[in-house]
């Protein structure tokens, strides 16, 4: 059963990555959790889950809408409607531009602020994080500090009130509620407390945070929406709401269905002890980031899966930019830790609904 759960890792990848083992010591495994035991990213631990946090008692805090993300969030999804209507008479290229935008789009999350940023799973030479932050302004989910530092908050205390996207609070509120209603005091408590030195220290991120705002304009709205219009004669309005507000909305939808479905819906086969659960039809939405209970037993391995390129272009991604030279010191968990560690918490059981 445990052999089931593990595919054999070809050998063309040993000499390119940073691969760890399990070690022996019993004693360790019954006192500190293993995220901790392999320490293969020695410079980083803010996304490590600490199981000894605990919400306060008492009942929480009332909801405070912002009604301004509810106004605005129900006119992009209204266009995205119609944007779908308008989809049969619109032109093929416009429906090839709006395809590789929204891959692009979801690059600049997966690879770059989730897998480099976030996790710094893997480094990147200047080239290639210039392309991913570009990437990742066009998929317009906040700015890469911003978004990292809800994102490890998400991993230290996962299922808690200091979880920006808190699944125990359902379907809706982890997929887009969280981003309707002010924020929790303990996610602000304890996103104000994380190490974020690495990433103020890096020019390119606090570059684009300064300028996010235009940029975003620019690169999310502007840009997708003029080139159709500008260069193959393709209606304003097809433009507007087939290659901006439907692709913008399925890039959204489809990153936020990891902080719902894939809490809620799958395999536990790496821990049972956690509520993110493995999802293939999320992962072939958002190019390989629906292997969460993986991801969440594994943090800081670069693929976020343990079978690298099954429904995972984005780690097929990195390792072409690897063979460029523009990747390189791909983290990647051993298969005797994986083995280790469904023995000792996965159970492969699955939860509907």
């Amino acid at each position: 059963m445990v052999a089931s759960h593990v595919r054999k890792m070809t050998s063309s990848y040993t000499t390119t990555t940073t691969t760890i083992t399990e070690p022996p010591s019993e004693s360790l495994q019954k006192t500190v959790p293993l995220y901790l035991e392999e320490d293969i990213r020695p410079e980083m631990k803010e996304d490590i889950y600490d199981p000894s946090y605990q919400d306060e008692e008492g009942p929480p805090p009332k909801l405070e809408y912002v009604w301004r993300n509810i106004i605005l969030m129900a006119l992009l999804h209204l266009g995205a409607l119609y944007g779908l209507v308008l989809v049969p008479s619109s032109k093929v290229y416009t429906l090839l531009w709006a395809f590789v935008y929204y891959v692009i789009s979801i690059e600049g999350i997966g690879a770059g602020v989730h897998r480099l940023w976030s996790h710094r799973t893997y480094k990147a030479r200047l080239p290639l994080r210039i392309f991913l932050i570009i990437a990742n302004t066009m998929a317009f989910q906040n700015d890469v500090y911003e978004w990292a530092r809800d994102h490890r908050a998400h991993h230290k205390f996962s299922e808690t009130y200091a979880d920006p996207h808190d699944s125990r609070r359902g379907f809706f509120f982890s997929h887009v509620g969280w981003l309707l209603v002010r924020k929790h005091p303990a996610v602000k408590e304890k996103g104000g407390k994380l190490d974020m030195s690495d990433l103020k220290a890096e020019k390119l991120v606090m570059f684009q945070r300064r300028y996010y705002k235009p940029a975003i304009l620019l690169m999310c709205f502007i840009l997708p929406t003029f080139v159709p219009w500008y260069f193959w004669g393709e209606a304003f309005v097809n433009s507007l709401c087939v290659s901006t507000f439907l692709r913008y909305t399925l890039v959204l939808n489809a990153t936020w269905l990891v902080n719902s479905a894939a809490h809620l819906y799958g395999y536990r086969p790496y821990d049972k002890n956690i509520d993110p659960r493995e999802n293939a039809l999320v992962s072939l939405g958002c190019l390989g980031e629906g292997f969460h209970n993986y991801h969440h037993a594994f943090p800081y391995d670069y693929s976020a899966s343990e079978y690298r390129w099954h429904i995972n272009f984005t780690t097929f991604f990195i390792d072409c930019m690897a063979a460029l030279g523009l990747a390189y010191d791909r983290k990647k968990v051993s298969k005797a830790a994986v083995l280790a560690r469904i023995k000792r918490t996965g159970d492969g059981s699955c939860k509907s609904g």
